[in-house]
């Protein structure tokens, strides 16, 4: 049996997420990584911004530590969901670099602090805002990779492009062809079962 350190199995789930999310952006026009693909106006540059956000929330202003910068969309007064899509003046370049921005702070907090320290989340309902730093850590882990999901999915609509990583994409070696087949049978198994 191997034994490991909690907090470095935590952290490197976390790198994982981030890293699977920003490489969804790569080879992408500025229009295709800003698109709204879904009703409510997902795009990928959007859950970009919006993680930045999050990860200054909590590992900074959770624990005490604020950051230098207040990321847009997150302002007191913004309007709702200004943190979800990137505005023209807003440069993918920039908003990159302020999710790496909030990584260094995230991580500077995961290193410094003991798992079982105690910070408050501002904007969580009282008596249910005091969290441990292994709970926000299994938290914005969770929100991460529920956002790279969504990532996957509006970059497979835009190019096809699919997989999990740069370097493992963990889908089946299959031409398009297969690919279309398979499309077939799955879109034929869910009328069949919609007829019953």
């Amino acid at each position: 049996m191997t034994t490991s350190d909690p907090k470095a199995d935590l952290h490197h789930y976390l790198r994982s997420a981030r890293e699977a999310l920003l490489w969804k952006l790569d080879g992408l026009s500025e229009y295709d990584v800003r698109r709204p693909l879904t009703p409510t106006g997902t795009n990928l540059l959007g859950l970009v911004k919006h993680l930045a956000g999050v990860e200054y929330g909590y590992f900074g202003d959770t624990f005490g530590r604020p950051p230098a910068e207040q990321p847009p969309g997150f302002e007191e007064g913004a309007e709702p969901n200004a943190d979800l899509w990137a505005t023209p003046e807003e440069s993918r370049e920039e908003l990159v670099a302020l999710y790496r921005r909030a990584w260094a702070h995230a991580d500077a907090t995961i290193e410094e602090l003991p798992l079982d320290t105690v910070g408050r989340v501002p904007w969580w309902p009282p008596g249910r805002d005091a969290v441990s730093l292994h709970r926000v850590l299994v938290h914005v882990i969770a929100e991460t990779n529920r956002h790279a999901g969504h990532a996957d999915i509006v970059r497979e609509l835009i190019d096809g492009a699919a997989g999990l990583r740069r370097d493992n994409d963990n889908l089946p070696g299959e031409d398009e062809s297969w690919w279309a087949d398979h499309h077939k049978r799955v879109e034929q198994a869910a009328r069949e079962a919609g007829g019953r």
